[in-house]
């Protein structure tokens, strides 16, 4: 079972996607957050396995209630799933450097929601094709964006294997692109977010970006 808590200020959202989850055979709702300080605290009484997060709420927005997840050590395995506006809000690259491992909007349909809890609990960065590359895009475009160079340590073949992360191919998808069975190219990914410490998949979307490997307008 997928244990989610859902944050969120209002109480008709919550209700609602409370009951789409219960639907669900493979989860179950452990809480609900009314602002992102509960969300915090009931991660950390109610050790759930995830967290759909709404980033406007009151007392702690939910880009630093993400930052305090990611940060807490005894939270590790804890995924934060953000909602968003899409294109009137500015906060999803931060909220995916606090930590949050992938965006949905709000008037997402019911199985996406579902499908999109399965994937970031699962491990994987809910991050393209669609929607969510292009706004990341958008955000990384900005000419003020510093060059972080952590690709420097990476072996050649580990910078491919994130070029195409970064395009949001998923282990099978990298595997028939270069030539290499799923299991290695698992073994690659894993091996790259350990020599650049990220968190998840979503972090080295970031960091190919910052980086300038793969630059706006190549996906």
């Amino acid at each position: 079972m997928i244990r989610v808590l859902l944050a969120d200020d209002q109480t008709l959202v919550r209700a609602a996607f409370t009951m789409l989850v219960e639907s669900a055979r493979d989860m179950e709702v452990v809480g609900q957050a009314g602002t992102g300080r509960e969300a915090v605290r009931l991660a950390r009484s109610e050790r759930a396995d995830l967290v759909v997060m709404d980033l406007r709420m009151p007392d702690l927005d939910g880009i630093e209630a993400t930052r305090r997840i990611a940060a807490d050590e005894d939270l590790a395995g804890v995924k934060v799933l953000v909602l968003t506006t899409y294109d009137t809000d500015d906060n999803i690259v931060e909220a995916l450097r606090a930590g949050a491992s992938g965006f949905l909007v709000k008037d997402t349909r019911p199985a996406e929601l579902l499908d999109a809890i399965r994937t970031v609990a699962a491990g994987e960065a809910l991050l393209s094709p669609g929607p969510t590359a292009r706004l990341i895009e958008r955000f990384l475009r900005s000419p003020e964006m510093p060059a972080t160079g952590g690709p420097d340590c990476l072996s050649e073949r580990e910078r491919e294997v994130l070029t195409l992360v970064a395009r949001g191919l998923n282990n099978t998808g990298i595997a028939e692109s270069l030539g290499l069975s799923p299991l290695t190219a698992k073994t690659h990914v894993s091996r790259i977010m350990g020599k650049l410490g990220a968190r998840d998949r979503a972090q080295l979307v970031i960091v190919a970006y910052e980086s300038g490997l793969v630059t706006p307008g190549s996906m």
